[in-house]
């Protein structure tokens, strides 16, 4: 355990950390975390840079983002390379390393000689791929330790981490604003290119043993997807899991929605900077929602409620587009800035279930794989609900300076939220469900992470 000076300052410490021990392999998996919020400093950044500088549309900006998430989709992969291919005898630490070096190449490339559509696909894949990797690496020992937290305990360890990566968003929520007025979006690549070097540098604080009996990758991968294919088969697996991707798939209406506030609203970086900080600091107040009042709320009453208060909040961004908040008396930035908080704090206590949901349902020896396929699924059906988005998008014919259809996409996706419930029963009744196990036992000590994607987490398809 890490040393402090008193047993007060270790319980202070303990609390903090929602019960958890402060040992030098939380401290990296927290630091994983903090760097993927960190890295939302470039979030504005590359919007501004696809919209201004390429030149793309509303439709293809959408496109182009779901196709730069594919890392996500294969994240299995990442977990059966770590696993099967020991790099100097070690599987997690060199893994970490090069997730950190890629993730800097990648804002590095951004930043100097990224100049056209299918150059920045590329180049924000690799930052996805980056961020994937470490994902494998530090949510392994997020599962193994959520599969023994006592029935007080569910979900506080993957409350803190959420809420790690919502501090570090929070840090640069602003600043992601701010330094678009004063540099331009291949200034902040650069500036962002130094955080993947954390990551790298935490690879230092796993305790790690070099691999002794070495088993060949293909015979790893081969016994992975036996588990694998007699995991999903189980119907306390494949049921949530199909919910969540029908939860998750729904199209959606971001990308025209930013075009619209900037093009049509003139809301700049540093406004949008601000919102970032406050919806930030409403995704905390989601977390402890979640973390103090809802997490033993069952599965199913969650997911329902959370949906149906998502979608009648959803119908207020009508109210911006066709300009009847001013009608109100309430000016665009402050009726925006309001809307933008409700909605995030609603999207963060509906999607704290999904992390719990997903560990719950990993047996032992196979964690690491089956729950970045878990998540790999929703990270597909996130990535569907971006091209049915674009594909709406271009169907209603909204461009860069025409919105008229718009506030008929953003009801149209907002009510397609609504079409997943009655697929609730898919769920556990309870949260009270058992890790599954699986009749063969892993031959060797297999890793056990889990996953999140891009961390989209509003339910409002907006």
């Amino acid at each position: 355990m890490i040393g402090f000076s008193s047993p007060g300052s270790q319980s202070v410490l303990k609390k903090l950390l929602l019960g958890n021990e402060p040992t030098p392999e939380l401290l990296a998996i927290l630091l994983v975390y903090f760097v993927q919020g960190v890295l939302s400093l470039a979030r504005l950044a590359i919007s501004f840079f696809l919209k201004d500088d390429l030149g793309l549309s509303p439709a293809q900006v959408a496109a182009l983002t779901g196709v730069a998430a594919l890392p996500w989709i294969i994240k299995p992969i990442w977990g059966f390379i770590s696993d099967g291919l020991p790099i100097l005898g070690y599987r997690r630490r060199p893994y970490l390393i090069l997730s950190g070096l890629l993730g800097s190449l990648s804002w590095g490339l951004l930043a100097t000689v990224v100049d056209s559509a299918g150059a920045a696909t590329g180049a924000i894949a690799l930052s996805s791929l980056s961020v994937a990797i470490s994902d494998v690496i530090a949510d392994s020992l997020v599962v193994e330790r959520a599969r023994t937290e006592s029935t007080s305990q569910v979900g506080s360890l993957q409350s803190l981490c959420w809420a790690t990566s919502a501090t570090g968003g929070l840090i640069t929520a602003y600043l992601s604003g701010w330094l678009l007025e004063l540099f331009t979006p291949q200034q902040v690549f650069a500036i962002t290119a130094i955080f993947p070097l954390i990551v790298a540098m935490a690879a230092g604080l796993i305790a790690e043993f070099p691999v002794t009996n070495y088993t060949p990758a293909w015979q790893t991968i081969k016994h992975q997807v036996r588990q694998l294919k007699k995991a999903i088969l189980l119907p306390s697996i494949w049921k949530p899991t199909l919910f969540l991707f029908l939860w998750q798939a729904t199209p959606s209406s971001d990308s025209a929605f930013f075009f619209f506030t900037t093009n049509e609203l003139g809301f700049q970086p540093e406004f949008l900077g601000r919102v970032r900080l406050f919806t930030s600091i409403a995704g905390l107040i989601g977390i402890w929602i979640f973390q103090r009042f809802l997490k033993a709320v069952p599965f199913r009453q969650i997911f329902a409620w959370s949906t149906v208060i998502a979608v009648l909040f959803g119908f207020t961004p009508v109210i911006l587009v066709t300009h009847t908040n001013r009608l109100l008396g309430i000016g665009d930035r402050w009726f925006s800035l309001g809307d933008s908080v409700i909605l995030t704090v609603i999207g963060e206590i509906a999607f704290m279930p999904v992390l719990v949901l997903c560990a719950k349902l990993c047996p032992p020896g196979i964690e690491a794989t089956l729950f970045a396929l878990l998540m790999s699924i929703t990270n597909l059906a996130h990535v569907l609900s971006q091209e049915l988005g674009a594909l709406l998008m271009h169907s209603f014919g909204i461009t860069p300076n025409t919105f008229d259809n718009l506030a008929l996409l953003v009801t149209l996706t907002n009510l397609s939220s609504l079409l997943p419930l009655p697929f609730l029963k898919l769920l556990p009744s309870d949260n009270t469900l058992s890790t599954p196990q699986l009749a063969e036992n892993p031959s060797h000590p297999l890793p056990n992470p889990e996953d999140d994607p891009e961390k989209t987490h509003s339910l409002v398809k907006v």
